[in-house]
């Protein structure tokens, strides 16, 4: 990959996430306007534990697949590199092998040959350890010390890389970059660093880009393209109806941020105190004045999750009009008599076992921090047991099921019925994970925590 200097760098990202579909024709908007790189994140822990736990991706082959096929056809006919970061949801190694499986089939079946680099960001809890040893493990809030016996506990744990291994890969020839876990930013800021471009307005730019069209008037719209150049960068929709404003790309550095102005990298932070967001016309932004202060160590994030048991869930609604006048005396009632039942019928005090009993069309996605009032017209009541073993937790949830169908009231003189929203009644969702790691390492270089293979890739037909 060459260094000659360039004046701009263009970055089109088609989305927020691979797998989330794009028109076709958004990508070929991109290119006309002169893209010298296409980058799109692969995962995120939005959607919780289970994925890095579990090494398992949250979207389909056939979902990345249709995006892939897409953007890899797209960057071997304009000649530029293609960057997926997060690689399989959560960027565990199993996750950057299966995209690159995919990647294969469709050169394959395309007749494309562009050379791929895989680079894995799982981490040896070990290793791991003797970084802790050492003192190079420091947690961040609202953590305390990390304790060796968590790093053993994990399932898989990731660090989360900077842009170094990606500039790394493309230096070494990959036309495609397959990263495992890697911050969101880091997969559209490599290229245009490694390109010369300045660090303020290349992490600004990669901050405003890294969800695709969030950052415009529609965000179903697809994505963004972003140029940056010497004094700062512009942005504006691929999806000719949407429009960037002033304020909605400022607007996106109060998104999964703790500070609306600065934001941690591995390599430093970015400061955008002093930014300025003018319009260039009624759909295109310039930003100028982006700052970013290089740290004098270099830290690496690290992501772990383990088991905490398993899980058996069942779910019944309530229509009744005197029980939900009554929701949450029933509600006691039922935890009750669970915890009774349970402790006759299968000898289990509570402690062996776990549950919850959530009020849906009530109050079960934020309880007591807003307090329903009134009583509602229907009530779905989620009752989730967790415990050591499958066979346990479907137990409880079983010894629970004439309870969630015919529990009355204390004052009521015959038997409700309510209603199973599945027969049977009981799931078994299988292990259940919980994020345990929240935690920097001192990295000794930016990529000496990560293992990059580059595969030439012959072309076929």
């Amino acid at each position: 990959m060459s260094h000659e200097p360039v004046d701009s760098v263009g970055i089109l990202v088609p989305s927020g996430m691979l797998g989330a579909g794009f028109a076709e024709a958004t990508v070929e908007r991109g290119l006309a306007l002169g893209a010298d790189v296409i980058a799109v994140d692969g995962g995120s822990t939005d959607s919780g534990p289970y994925y890095l736990g579990a090494s398992t991706p949250k979207t389909t082959t056939a979902q990345v697949a249709h995006d892939l096929r897409i953007l890899l056809k797209a960057a071997a006919r304009a000649d530029i590199p293609l960057i997926v970061g997060s690689c399989g949801t959560s960027g565990t190694d199993s996750g950057v092998d299966w995209v690159a499986g995919i990647v294969a089939g469709i050169q394959a079946e395309e007749g494309l040959a562009l050379d791929v680099a895989r680079i894995y960001s799982e981490q040896d809890a070990g290793t791991l350890t003797r970084h802790l040893d050492a003192g190079r493990v420091h947690p961040l809030p609202p953590l305390g010390a990390l304790r060796a016996e968590t790093l053993e506990s994990c399932t898989h744990i990731v660090g989360m890389m900077g842009h170094e291994p990606i500039v790394a890969a493309l230096e070494a020839g990959a036309r495609v970059v397959l990263a495992g876990r890697a911050t969101d930013t880091a997969v559209a800021a490599a290229y245009p660093l490694m390109k010369g471009m300045p660090a303020g307005p290349t992490w600004h730019a990669s901050k405003i880009v890294e969800c695709g069209g969030q950052c415009t008037t529609n965000p179903r719209a697809g994505g963004v393209f972003a140029t940056i150049d010497a004094g700062g960068f512009t942005i504006e929709p691929l999806d000719p109806t949407a429009a960037c404003t002033p304020d909605s790309v400022a607007a996106h550095m109060l998104y999964e941020t703790a500070d609306p102005f600065r934001m941690r990298e591995p390599a430093g932070t970015l400061d955008v105190r002093e930014a300025r967001y003018s319009a260039v016309d009624d759909r295109i932004v310039r930003v100028e004045g982006s700052r970013f202060h290089t740290a004098d160590q270099h830290t690496i994030k690290l992501e772990g999750a383990r088991i905490t048991g398993y899980e058996t869930m069942s779910f019944s609604a309530i229509r009744d009009p005197h029980i939900l006048a009554h929701i949450e005396e029933w509600a006691g009632l039922l935890r009750t008599v669970i915890e009774q039942r349970v402790k006759q019928t299968l000898q289990l005090p509570l402690g062996a076992y776990e549950f919850d009993i959530r009020l849906y069309g009530y109050n079960a996605v934020l309880e007591d921090l807003d307090p329903a009032v009134g009583p509602p017209r229907e009530v779905g009541v989620m009752l989730l047991v967790n415990a050591p073993d499958q066979d346990t937790a479907t137990a409880v949830a079983k010894v629970a099921n004439p309870l969630m169908l015919h529990l009355p009231t204390p004052d009521m003189d015959y038997l409700p019925s309510l209603a199973f929203a599945t027969s049977p009644a009981e799931t078994e969702r299988g292990p259940s994970y919980e994020f345990v790691l929240n935690h920097v390492v001192d990295s000794p270089t930016p990529t000496a925590m990560f293992r990059t293979v580059v595969e030439e890739t012959k072309r076929h037909g």
